[in-house]
């Protein structure tokens, strides 16, 4: 056991070591994997940027928003893939820059990173099959004893136990794997923040969204933003990122989100 993690401390130092970030450069984590605030696409386009030693791009919402800042910082936006579980870690050990991944500002999160001005604000909402019971849904007492399902570690699958006699569901890492869960009958609804439930709809015509406004989840202000994620010592890029967000006026904010979710894949 002990030679399986020295084996997997050495990997990281040599990935990490190979990653490294340039003065001249605004790198910046994302999964690619999270429509419409950023997905993976084959093909370049006027929107996307291409994945840092990978064939492929990535575009979105979080994407226009990182070449954007990138561009009034006067750097050159890099994107680099990493999986969800990993961006902080990437972040602490310089292997990014930022993170602009549709990421909560949750308390847990801001003990290790410091966080950005909110640069998008949602609602948390439940994605369900259009033909099941849980499809009239008016309130949370609805989904008692409904199999609920959320990304692993995200503020959606800790919103699932404020449901009464929930079968609160292992989280899995992506939302294919859970639209997957959610198709095939294991589950019954699944949490998502609502330009991802939209984006999911789009492409699953059985599936609708559940929206419970007063009667669905408690949540905080912080909980519905989603921030730039920066290391805390960092504070001149926390405040030059700051003032460029303070120049995004909503409507361009909602137009950007608009058009994602028309050209998602």
């Amino acid at each position: 056991m002990k030679r399986v993690l020295l084996a997997l401390t050495l990997a990281l130092v040599v990935f990490v070591s190979g990653c490294e970030t340039s003065e001249n450069e605004l790198v910046v984590g994302l999964e690619c994997n999270y429509a419409p605030f950023n997905w993976t696409a084959a093909n370049a386009s006027d929107e996307s940027v291409e994945i840092d030693g990978v064939s492929a791009y990535c575009d979105g919402y979080d994407v226009v928003m990182a070449e954007h800042i990138a561009e009034e910082l006067g750097l050159d936006l890099v994107i680099r893939k990493i999986e969800w579980d990993g961006l902080i870690p990437a972040l602490l050990s310089d292997e990014i820059d930022v993170i602009i991944a549709g990421m909560s500002p949750t308390p847990e999160r801001a003990l290790t990173v410091s966080f950005t001005d909110a640069y998008y604000q949602s609602e948390q909402v439940l994605v369900v099959a259009a033909d099941s019971v849980y499809a009239n849904a008016t309130s949370l007492d609805d989904f008692s004893e409904a199999a609920v399902i959320a990304q692993l570690n995200t503020l959606q699958d800790g919103l699932i136990d404020q449901i009464d006699g929930v079968n609160h569901q292992t989280a899995l890492n992506d939302y294919p794997s859970l639209v997957a869960s959610l198709s095939s009958g294991v589950s019954d609804a699944l949490v998502a923040e609502l330009p991802v439930a939209e984006s999911i709809i789009s492409n699953n015509n059985d599936l609708v969204i559940v929206r419970l406004g007063e009667n669905g989840f408690s949540v905080a202000e912080e909980d519905v933003s989603v921030s730039v994620a920066l290391r805390q010592e960092d504070s001149t890029l926390l405040g030059d990122i700051n003032q460029i967000l303070s120049s995004i006026d909503e409507e361009t904010r909602n137009a950007w989100m608009s058009e994602a979710l028309t050209r998602q894949p």
